[in-house]
């Protein structure tokens, strides 16, 4: 039973009981000592068996307590226990002027039902009253025997005693009040927290709704990997690894690279590298194996603290294995598509060639018309070309140190004929050398695109300029013209493969839109990048940015 009142606390253990047992703790603190009193009076106090008021007191606070367990108090409306710290004061007062002179300090045993009715919650007002009134009644009795012949000590000492219960009381009555006020606001706080409990479950309840309904797997993880956050997706994708992905380098998962058959480090894992602070998107991964695996792309952002701490990361899983496996088709058919034209085309050219070698046995229409028929079979050969060019998942860059303005110069001297033709003029400010970290052969293909493009797009004559200017860690190169221009929407899908502006298409302009996305590849391929400003009919500048430096060599 101890162990249970210590664990629930007084007040819940108190009010757990019956209303007897109550009415009897409440009483039994008195009764023990009136108990001690009587077993110790034969040896302390024999005179004391043949006082009648003593005798009687001890008596009635027997008869007190057997009341608290005898009475049906449960039974009984507006609190009658209460009569049974009223008639302790009479008790008491029997058994001090019955113990009187020998026991005159048994008065102080008033308090007891002074902290009872108190403490009790009855009118403040009654109370207070019985708290002055009870101890008075035991000391009259003795101010009495000794009348009339009273002393100020006498009157003084009767008249205080009851005002020291009253202060007592009084004092119990105000932290009463302090107790249950504090009762009442931690009783407030408690519903308020409940209720701000129950709406936080409810909360969690949609958020956990909303993540279930989307499209792409959710972790929010700790610093430490645990997950904070997940739905069906995302768990669905842990199934399909055969582990926890949750907490880095344990278990084996399989997490495999693009090339769908290297497992991944456990440090190269999304949530890994989530919880390592990275900030990444577009990180394809694979995950499962055989016909199961299925194609991942990840995206992670950090969880920030008020001050800017570290405190997680939520990490994004798009199931993107459709759209891998019909990008990978779609390069696999243009690949042999243009594998295939270009042995014909070869073929073509080849014969017009060894034709035109004997031009003077032919007559000048029919040269005039294999002239055409070889430029044409030329232009499905660059064509061709592009297409492989793009087909291909990976383009070949061999950079080395590279003077980029020897390449503007080549790439201007070869479209100066192109330019005369469409009234435009060439210029360049470029300083010599311009050494970059290059490959000349890509680069000097992606400054032949973006020149025969400017020329291309400025069907009304004009200008096309290349300026260049370099610093410590980069080389930049701007390819400038005066022509036709973009729109804002057309300039953001510009290097987007087979774009065509419509004012191209309605200015019947040729092109299969496939220079800009493979001059984005050779360029990106450097670890460079390039942008496009436009506007329309106000021309276009295209900014290449490449390394002007390679990695450092080792010795």
């Amino acid at each position: 039973m101890a162990e249970h009142f210590f664990q629930r606390g007084p007040a819940r253990f108190f009010r757990s009981l019956g209303p007897r047992t109550q009415v009897a703790l409440c009483q039994l603190p008195l009764t023990l000592i009136v108990a001690a009193l009587a077993a110790a009076t034969p040896f302390a106090w024999p005179t004391l068996l043949h006082s009648p008021l003593y005798i009687s007191g001890i008596l009635l606070h027997g008869a007190l307590f057997l009341g608290c367990f005898l009475v049906p108090w449960e039974r009984l409306a507006h609190r009658p226990y209460l009569l049974i710290p009223v008639l302790d004061f009479l008790a008491i007062g029997l058994l001090r002027n019955g113990a009187a002179p020998l026991l005159p300090g048994l008065a102080v045993l008033a308090v007891f039902p002074v902290i009872w009715l108190s403490a009790s919650g009855m009118l403040a007002r009654s109370s207070l009253v019985l708290s002055f009134f009870g101890p008075m009644l035991i000391m009259v009795p003795s101010l009495a025997g000794r009348f009339p012949n009273l002393t100020a000590t006498d009157i003084t000492t009767t008249l205080l005693f009851p005002l020291m219960m009253f202060t007592v009381s009084l004092a119990i009555r105000f932290a009463t009040v302090h107790v249950r006020l504090q009762q009442q606001e931690l009783a407030d706080k408690d519903r308020e927290l409940r209720k701000l409990l129950c709406e936080s479950r409810e909360r969690e309840k949609l958020l956990q709704t909303v993540l279930d309904a989307t499209d792409v797997g959710i972790a929010a993880v700790d610093p430490s990997g645990r997950l904070l956050v997940s739905n069906n997706r995302q768990r669905d994708f842990r199934r399909s690894t055969g582990a926890e992905d949750a907490v880095p380098g344990r278990g084996h998962q399989l997490i495999f690279g693009q090339d769908r058959r290297t497992l991944l480090p456990p440090e190269k894992r999304p949530i890994s590298r989530a919880i390592a602070g990275e900030s990444f998107a577009d990180y394809l991964v694979w995950a499962g194996e055989g016909a199961e695996q299925r194609a991942m792309s990840t995206a992670a952002r950090p969880l920030l603290a008020e001050d800017g701490s570290f405190n997680g990361a939520v990490v994004v899983y798009s199931d993107v294995t459709g759209w891998v496996e019909a990008l990978a088709a779609n390069q696999e058919l243009v690949s042999n598509v243009s594998h295939e034209f270009k042995t014909p085309l070869n073929s073509i050219i080849g014969n017009v060639d060894l034709v035109l070698d004997d031009v003077g046995a032919l007559p000048p229409q029919v040269v005039q018309r294999l002239l055409v028929v070889q430029r044409n079979a030329e232009r499905l050969v660059a064509l061709v070309s592009d297409l492989t060019a793009t087909a291909s998942s990976a383009l070949n860059v061999h950079p080395k140190r590279t003077d980029l303005a020897s390449l503007v110069e080549t790439s201007l001297g070869s479209a100066q004929a192109q330019a005369e033709r469409a009234h435009i003029q060439l210029s360049a400010d470029v300083p010599s050398p311009l050494w970059a970290y290059a490959d000349p052969l890509r680069i000097g293909q992606a400054l032949d695109n973006l020149v025969n493009n400017a020329i291309k797009y400025s069907p009304d004559g004009g200008a096309v300029r290349i300026s260049a200017r370099s610093s410590k860690d980069w080389v930049q190169v701007r390819v400038s013209d005066t022509g036709m221009g973009m729109s804002r929407e057309d300039t953001a899908k510009a290097f987007t493969r087979f774009f065509r502006s419509d004012a191209a298409e309605k200015a019947s302009i040729s092109g299969a839109g496939l220079g800009l996305s493979i001059t984005k590849m050779i360029v990106e391929g450097h670890g460079g990048t390039i942008t496009c400003e436009s506007g329309q009919g106000k021309g276009s500048t295209f900014t290449l940015t490449l390394p002007a430096e390679g990695p450092p060599q080792a010795f």
